[in-house]
């Protein structure tokens, strides 16, 4: 039994209930949670947009990945939700928690229906929407992953925004899933802003399958990334997170950047891989394992503090800026402001060389 109490804490020991098993697919297991909200504002998440995440977890299983906390709400809920059965602690005895987050996937049936009450005309979110405030689908989990052929709930939330006109709505995923859904989303461009936003950090798909082992593989992104350009839609490319020591080589970051301006990219962002406490207890043990060489210099780096050294940011910034202008796509970084928040709003930092002293 491997559980880590200061990832569930006591939620994590009280939680002797368990949501219906709605399907399983190899060492996958789906479990409907039903949600009682989906629409979440700035206010409770802390970012500048709203955000809706059809699931909870992911099976694409990335390394980096910083949404390995969010399970935690799942435990939280078991253990005071009185309409959920036994034995969901079962399914985290038998799991580490960051392995948990791959394995056992919560859909959220009834998020379209919650969305559509929620969006109700003349409602205040409703009416904050409309003064041009953003949803961002897929903030915590990737809306596209396995799951989405099945229960289709992403789709089924695009026909409730196809009803909505005036919004504001980015999306991001690394499957090409995405191109089934070319006409819901051609319906919702028609009447609102709407950005597809691929991430794709690698175009070695050797390395891509080390760091992302059940993710699309770099060339279908690039296919679906296409498709969606040729469907009138404005997509471009999240290089995010760019691994210090793995995936920063300049030449490689030049013909990614080159490969998917000629597949018709909007634009290209970029930002150095963030390591919160979740994602560091992953993170760190995977890189004492695959890149031991990198050992020391991420424990120097991220023991203290979730992000990259700051000269090292500055200097990934304005490289992408430069990229970006050589093969004329919009280009932007991420920064982070002095309490480590994600800044909501893009920005180019100051030119310095590139290092990769994280």
């Amino acid at each position: 039994m491997h559980r880590d109490p200061s990832l569930f804490g006591e939620a994590y020991e009280r939680s002797a209930r368990q949501l219906p098993v709605i399907g399983e697919q190899k060492d996958i297991r789906y479990y409907s949670s039903p949600a009682k909200s989906v629409l979440n504002g700035p206010e409770s998440t802390g970012m500048g947009f709203w955000s809706i995440n059809p699931y909870i977890g992911c099976a694409f299983g990335c390394a980096y990945c910083y949404a390995r906390y969010t399970h935690r709400y799942v435990m939280e809920r078991a253990a005071t939700d009185e309409k959920m059965t036994e034995v969901l602690g079962e399914a985290y005895n038998r799991l580490p928690p960051w392995l948990a987050f791959e394995r056992n996937i919560f859909v959220k049936r009834n998020a379209p229906e919650v969305l559509s009450r929620t969006l109700r005309f003349g409602s205040d979110r409703h009416l904050r929407l409309l003064h041009g405030e953003t949803i961002v689908i897929g903030t915590a989990t990737d809306p596209y992953q396995p799951a989405e052929r099945r229960f289709r709930v992403t789709r089924e939330i695009l026909e409730v925004l196809a009803e909505h006109p005036g919004l504001k709505v980015s999306i991001i995923t690394k499957s090409p899933l995405i191109t089934r859904d070319i006409d819901l989303l051609s319906r919702v461009n028609r009447i609102s802003d709407l950005s597809i936003h691929i991430s794709l950090i690698t175009l070695d798909r050797e390395l891509a399958r080390r760091l992302e082992p059940r993710s699309p593989t770099p060339e279908s992104r690039v296919r679906a990334l296409a498709r969606l350009r040729e469907a009138g839609l404005d997509a471009g490319i999240n290089c995010m997170p760019v691994l210090p020591g793995i995936t920063d080589n300049p030449s490689d970051l030049e013909a990614l950047v080159k490969r998917v301006s000629e597949a018709g990219a909007t634009y290209v962002g970029a930002c150095a891989v963030r390591l919160q406490s979740a994602a560091k207890k992953r993170y760190l043990p995977f890189i004492e394992q695959e890149f031991p060489h990198l050992a020391e210099r991420y424990r120097n780096t991220y023991g203290s503090s979730a992000n990259a050294g700051e000269k090292y940011r500055e200097g990934l910034a304005r490289f992408f800026e430069k990229l970006c202008v050589k093969y004329r796509v919009r280009g932007w970084s991420r920064h982070y402001d002095e309490e480590g928040d994600e800044s909501p709003e893009p920005a180019l930092v100051p030119n310095v060389q590139m290092s990769l002293e994280i």
